[in-house]
C-alpha cells in the first residue's frame, strides 16, 4: 500500500512535469521573434524555464511523503513507516531538491549567460570569410562568461567560510528539536545555503517589481484587453483604407506630372499626410497578419485559435482571479503580521514562525486539500501558475530595465533572443522567490507539516504507538514549537520547509531581508491594482509598433465592448466581408493583384 501512494504521487509529479515543459515551450515561441530564432536559445530557455517550475512544484510531492507517513485521524505514524522508511523518503527527497537547486544556480549563472554570448558573438560577414569558426564562437563566448564561473567560485566559498547563526546555538528556542536539526554541520551544505539565499533574496527584489505588478494587472487586463474587431475584420478594413490611400497618392502624382515646379503646397502637404498615414496602415496591417497567426508555427497558430475559443470567459476569468488575487493578498498580510508578533526567535532567526496564531485562509484550504491527495496538488499547481503568469505579465508590462532606462521590451513575436535569455534569467530568479514566499508566507503551516497530527497523550512505553483513544486525548495539527515530546516522534517536516528555514536560521540577514520585503510585495501590489482600476494598463502585446498612434489602435484592439462576432471571425480565421468578396482566400496574396498585404503598389519606400 505505502508502495502503491508514493508512486502515485511522483506519477502525478511527473504528469505536472509534462505540463510544465509544453507551458514553457508555449510561451518561449509565442514571445521569440520568428525572424531571429536561434535553436541553442529556444532549447536553453525551454530546459531552464522547465527546471526551475519543476522545482517549485516539487513542494506538494515533498509535503504529500511526508504526510502518507502519518495516519492523520489517529496522530501517529502508519505501521510501515519506521524511522529507516521515513529517513529514506527524506534523503530521496533531499538528493531531488538539491540538483535542482543547483541545475538551476548553474543555468541562471553559467549556462544562460554563456549562450547569450555565444549568440552575440556570430558575425555573418566573418562566417562566410571563414575567419569565424564554431571554436571560435565557443573560446569568445567563454572568455565572456569566465567572470561568471569567479562568481559562482566566490558565492561557494563564501558560503563554505562564513559564520553561521552561532548566537543561535545560545537562545532558549534553540533548545527544540526542530531548531537544532537546522543548524548546518556540513560545510557544503552550508555553502549551498549561502548560495541559494543569496539568489533568492536577490530574486525578491526583483519579485516585487514584476510579479506583485503583474499580479494586480493581470486580472484587469483580462478584463480590458479582449478586441472588439477580430484580426481578418482589422485586416480586411486596413487593407481597404490601404487601397484608397494609394490610389490617392497616385491621383495626386498623376495630376502633377509635367509640371515644372512640382506639387503645389496643398497638395504636398495631403501627399505628406498620406504617406505617415500609409505607413501606419502598413504597420497595421502587419500586426493584422500576426494576429491572425499567418506566416508563424503551427503551435502558435493553434494557440491563436484556443485563446480566441476561451476569450468570452476572459470577463468572468478577470473577475475571479481579483477575488483570488485580494484572498492570497489578505493571507501573505495575515502571515506577515503574526510573523512580526509572534516569531519565537525574531531577527536572529530570520521571524522563522513556531505555529499559526491568527486564521488564515489559504493555509486553511491547503491544509483541508492535502488530506486527499491529488486535490492540494492541483491547487498548488494553479497558485505557481498564477504567480509566474504574473511575473510574465510584469516583466511584459515593465520591460527589461536599468533603473528609468529600458533594455528591452518583451513582446509576443517580436522578443529578441538576447531579451528572452535575459528574462530567462529574471524569471529563474523570481521563481526562486516564489517558492520562499508560497513556504513561508502564502501557505507556512500546509509547506511544513501538510496533514500531518500527532496525538497529545505520548506512548506509555518506547516503541509503542501513542494512544489516543482515551477521553482527555486530543488530536493535534503538527507544528514547530510542538510543546509535546509525542509530537517529535509523529511530525516529519518537510524538506523545501526545512531548508528555506535553514537558510534563514544559519544567515538571518537573508531571512531578514527576505521577510520584510513581502511587506514591500504587497505594498507594490495595492498601488498597481488601485491605479489600473482608474487607468486600463498598456500591454506591449495589445499595442501596436511604438510609434503608432496609440489612441486609435488602443480603439480597435482593446475595447470592451460586445466582442463574441469577433471572437468567431478569430475562430474561422475570416471576416464575413472577406468571406463574401474572396470565397476561401484568407491567406497573405490579393487575388485582383497578386500583391502580398503590406507592399505598397507604387511607394515601396514607404
Amino acid at each position: 500500500m505505502a508502495l502503491i501512494q508514493t508512486s502515485l504521487i511522483w506519477v502525478a509529479y511527473a504528469v505536472a512535469l509534462g505540463i510544465l515543459l509544453v507551458v514553457s515551450a508555449i510561451f518561449v515561441f509565442l514571445y521569440q521573434t520568428p525572424r531571429d530564432r536561434a535553436a541553442s536559445i529556444t532549447g536553453v530557455c525551454i530546459f531552464t524555464m522547465s527546471s526551475l517550475l519543476a522545482t517549485v512544484l516539487l513542494m506538494p510531492v515533498d509535503i504529500a511523503l511526508v504526510s502518507s507517513t502519518t495516519a492523520s485521524k489517529l496522530g501517529r505514524k502508519k505501521d510501515w513507516a519506521t524511522p529507516d522508511k521515513v529517513e529514506s523518503i527524506v534523503y530521496t527527497l533531499q538528493i531531488v531538491y538539491y540538483t535542482l537547486y543547483s541545475l538551476d544556480a548553474v543555468l541562471c549563472l553559467l549556462v544562460v549567460p554563456f549562450t547569450y554570448f555565444y549568440y552575440e558573438e556570430y558575425d555573418e560577414a566573418e562566417t562566410e570569410e571563414g575567419t569565424q569558426t564554431l571554436g571560435t564562437r565557443l573560446w569568445g563566448a567563454f572568455k565572456y562568461t569566465i567572470a561568471f564561473i569567479i562568481i559562482v567560485l566566490t558565492l561557494f566559498l563564501v558560503g563554505f567560510f562564513i559564520p553561521f547563526g552561532k548566537a543561535m546555538k545560545n537562545g532558549k528556542h534553540m533548545d527544540l528539536d526542530y531548531f537544532k536539526h537546522l543548524l548546518s554541520q556540513n560545510h557544503g551544505e552550508r555553502a549551498l545555503s549561502f548560495s541559494l539565499g543569496l539568489l533568492i533574496t536577490i530574486g525578491t527584489i526583483i519579485y516585487i517589481i514584476y510579479t506583485a505588478s503583474g499580479l494586480a494587472l493581470l486580472p484587469v487586463a483580462l478584463i480590458k484587453s479582449a478586441p472588439s474587431i477580430s484580426a481578418p475584420s482589422l485586416a480586411q478594413n486596413t487593407a481597404s483604407q490601404l487601397d484608397s490611400n494609394r490610389e490617392r497618392q497616385r491621383q495626386l502624382e498623376g495630376r502633377n506630372e509635367g509640371r515644372e515646379g512640382g506639387l503645389d503646397s496643398r497638395d504636398r502637404r495631403e501627399l505628406e499626410a498620406l504617406v505617415r498615414e500609409e505607413r501606419t496602415l502598413v504597420r497595421r496591417e502587419r500586426l493584422a497578419a500576426e494576429s491572425g497567426g499567418e506566416g508563424r508555427p503551427f503551435l502558435i497558430r493553434a494557440w491563436i485559435k484556443v485563446e480566441a475559443v476561451f476569450r468570452p470567459l476572459k470577463l468572468i476569468g478577470g473577475f475571479l482571479l481579483i477575488i483570488i488575487t485580494l484572498i492570497i493578498w489578505t493571507s501573505m498580510l495575515i502571515t506577515g503580521i503574526d510573523k512580526a508578533k509572534n516569531s519565537v526567535c525574531g531577527v536572529k532567526c530570520g521571524y522563522v514562525l513556531g505555529h499559526i496564531n491568527i486564521f488564515q485562509p489559504v493555509n486553511y484550504i491547503m491544509v483541508l486539500s492535502s488530506k486527499v491527495f491529488p486535490i492540494d496538488y492541483i491547487i498548488f499547481l494553479l497558485v505557481v501558475m498564477l504567480f509566474f503568469c504574473a511575473s510574465v505579465v510584469g516583466i511584459a508590462v515593465v520591460g527589461i530595465r536599468f533603473l528609468w532606462i529600458t533594455i528591452f521590451k518583451i513582446r509576443k513575436g517580436h522578443t529578441s533572443p538576447q531579451a528572452l535569455l535575459l528574462a530567462t534569467v529574471l524569471l529563474t530568479l523570481i521563481v526562486l522567490a516564489i517558492n520562499y514566499s508560497i513556504a513561508m508566507m502564502v501557505a507556512p503551516q500546509y509547506a511544513t507539516f501538510g496533514s500531518q497530527t500527532y496525538c497529545n497523550r505520548p506512548a506509555r512505553h518506547p516503541g509503542e504507538q501513542p494512544d489516543c483513544t482515551h477521553h482527555r486525548s486530543r488530536i493535534i495539527s503538527c507544528s514547530e514549537l510542538a510543546d509535546n515530546p509525542a509530537a517529535y516522534d509523529v511530525c516529519t517536516p518537510s524538506v523545501v520547509s526545512a531548508f528555506l528555514n535553514r537558510i534563514t536560521v544559519n544567515f538571518p540577514f537573508f531571512g531578514v531581508i527576505d521577510f520584510w520585503a513581502q511587506f514591500a510585495f504587497l505594498g507594490v501590489y495595492l498601488i498597481v491594482f488601485v491605479a489600473t482600476l482608474f487607468r486600463t494598463p498598456k500591454m506591449d502585446e495589445e499595442q501596436l509598433d511604438a510609434d503608432l498612434e496609440e489612441e486609435e489602435e488602443e480603439g480597435l484592439l482593446a475595447s470592451t465592448g460586445r466582442r463574441f462576432n469577433a471572437t468567431w471571425q478569430d475562430i474561422t480565421g475570416r471576416s464575413k466581408k472577406r468571406q463574401a468578396n474572396y470565397g476561401t482566400v484568407d491567406g497573405g496574396v490579393d487575388e485582383d493583384n497578386d500583391e502580398t498585404p503590406g507592399v505598397g503598389r507604387g511607394r515601396d519606400n514607404y
